[in-house]
C-alpha cells in the first residue's frame, strides 16, 4: 500500500503540479484510509470497504466540506491504480460525495476597502509596505499566497502587468492599476534592504501568509473597523467590485486564474443581491 502511495504522491507533485500543501492533504487523508484497511492488499478492495470506511467517517461528525475532500483523495488515488494497471476496476465510482452548500464569499464594501487601504500612516515603520500590499492585493485580486512569492522582476512598471504562479505552479499575467504601481515603486526605492524578494519582513527574507493576516488584524484594530478581514477577502472585493461596476463574467475568471467558469459564478449571487437591495429601495411596487 505505501510503494503505491508514494508513487501517487510523486505523479501530484510531477506530472499534475499540485502544491506541497495539497499533497499533504491527500496524504492525511490516503494515509488514515491505509490504516482503516489495514492488511488488505489493495487488489482485493471492494465497493462495501468504501461504504464501511465512509461510515466511520460519517460517524465522527465530519463536515461534509472534510468529508467530500476524503472521499475525493480517495476516489483520485484508485482512479490512478486504475490507470497504472495496479486494479483492474475502481471501486470509488458508485461513492456519492455529499452535497455541499456554496457559502457566500465575504467582501468588503468599496469604502471599506479604501479606509484599510489608507490606514497605513507615512512616516511609520513598513507603513509603505503595508500600504503596497494592500495596494497590490485589491488592484490584482491575487492570493496571499501569490502575493507573498512576488520578486522584483515579476513586476513590469511600463506596461501595469505582473507575473504570478497561481495554483499547480501556473503562471499568468495580471493588470496592476497605476496607484497600486506607485505605492509598491515608492516602498521599494525607500527600503535598505536589496534582494529579488518584493514583500520582506525587517530581516530581508520573504513574507509569510501568516504575516501578511497579522499586518491586516494589526490595522483592523487601529481603524476599529467592525468587520474580520482576511488577505482572501480583498481577493472576493476585486471581484465583485468589478462585476458591479460592469466588468463580464469571463473576463473576472481570466483575472482570478479560475479554471473552471463555475468557481467565479459565485460572484454573481453577491452581485444579484444588490441589485435585489437597490430593487426594494427603489422600486414603487416592490
Amino acid at each position: 500500500m505505501q510503494l503505491n502511495l508514494n508513487k501517487f504522491f510523486t505523479y501530484l507533485e510531477i506530472e499534475k503540479n499540485y502544491s506541497s500543501h495539497t499533497i499533504l492533504n491527500y496524504r492525511i487523508d490516503l494515509e488514515e484510509f491505509a490504516k482503516f484497511i489495514d492488511k488488505t492488499p489493495i487488489e482485493a478492495i471492494e465497493y462495501p470497504d468504501l461504504r464501511r470506511f465512509l461510515a466511520q467517517l460519517k460517524g465522527r461528525n465530519l463536515k461534509p466540506r472534510s468529508l467530500a475532500r476524503k472521499l475525493s483523495s480517495l476516489r483520485s488515488f484508485l482512479k490512478f491504480l486504475q490507470r497504472e494497471g495496479v486494479i483492474k476496476t475502481n471501486p470509488a465510482k458508485l461513492l456519492v460525495t455529499p452535497k455541499l452548500d456554496k457559502p457566500l464569499p465575504h467582501f468588503m464594501s468599496e469604502e471599506e476597502s479604501v479606509q484599510l487601504i489608507e490606514a497605513p500612516q507615512s512616516g511609520k515603520i513598513n507603513s509603505l509596505r503595508d500600504k503596497a500590499i494592500f495596494e497590490v492585493l485589491y488592484s490584482t485580486g491575487i492570493r496571499v499566497s501569490e502575493l507573498v512569492g512576488l520578486n522584483v522582476d515579476d513586476v513590469d512598471f511600463f506596461g501595469n502587468i505582473i507575473k504570478v504562479m497561481g495554483k499547480g505552479k501556473k503562471e499568468r499575467m495580471v493588470p496592476i492599476g497605476d496607484q497600486a504601481l506607485k505605492i509598491l515603486k515608492e516602498y521599494l526605492d525607500s527600503r535598505k534592504i536589496d534582494n529579488k524578494f518584493i514583500f520582506v519582513n525587517k530581516g530581508g527574507t520573504r513574507l509569510g501568509d501568516r504575516s501578511v493576516r497579522n499586518i491586516i488584524n494589526k490595522y483592523i484594530l487601529e481603524q476599529a473597523m467592525s468587520q474580520h478581514v482576511t488577505p482572501h477577502m480583498f481577493r472576493h472585493s476585486f471581484a465583485t467590485h468589478l462585476l458591479d461596476h460592469g466588468a463580464d463574467l469571463r473576463s473576472v475568471q481570466e483575472l482570478l486564474g479560475h479554471v473552471n467558469l463555475s468557481t467565479t459564478q459565485i460572484y454573481t449571487h453577491l452581485t444579484t443581491e444588490k441589485l435585489k437591495k437597490v430593487y426594494d429601495q427603489s422600486h414603487p411596487r416592490a
